[in-house]
């Protein structure tokens, strides 16, 4: 039986493979199978990973939103497109990492990490989409699911 293991604190690992073994030695129970196991898709490479992060809370200036979110844009530059309310946002960005556990993990860190640095309003995650890049481009592609991030930057809802 593996072990379960946790995403380290501090930069995500955005080159983790074969070469590039993770800091603790050990795969993630999500990786897939390991060299000579499988496809080269599955033996450890970063792949792209597009994340819908949405967050809420009490109501904040409109001002104060789209200023935070902008420094996060400028704080974070993969951050594709940012939609925002007084008392909600939606950030859509491109992650790069090893496995869907390891995008979803940064996700998870990115608001609060920001929080204070862009002046971000203490919101809650309050949802969550990690999707892999074939998965996004299937879905656009049958009109189902995100549209193409356009215009990207920070516009209100």
């Amino acid at each position: 039986m593996r072990r379960l293991t946790s995403v380290g604190s501090g930069t995500p690992r955005r080159s983790e493979g074969p070469e590039n073994p993770s800091r603790s030695g050990e795969r993630s129970p999500w990786a897939g199978p390991g060299p000579g196991e499988g496809s080269d898709r599955h033996r450890g490479a970063s792949r792209l990973w597009h994340v819908t992060l949405s967050v809420s809370g009490a109501e904040v200036p409109l001002k104060e939103v789209r200023r935070a979110l902008e420094q996060l844009a400028h704080d974070h530059p993969f951050l594709l497109t940012s939609r925002y309310a007084n008392d909600h946002a939606e950030i859509r960005y491109w992650e790069e990492a090893r496995d869907l556990h390891d995008a979803a993990a940064v996700a998870l860190r990115l608001w609060g990490e920001h929080r204070e640095s862009a002046g971000l309003p203490p919101w809650e995650i309050v949802g969550l989409e990690v999707i892999g890049r074939e998965t996004y481009h299937q879905r656009v592609a049958e009109g189902y699911g995100p549209p193409p991030a356009v215009p990207v930057g920070v516009h209100p809802f």
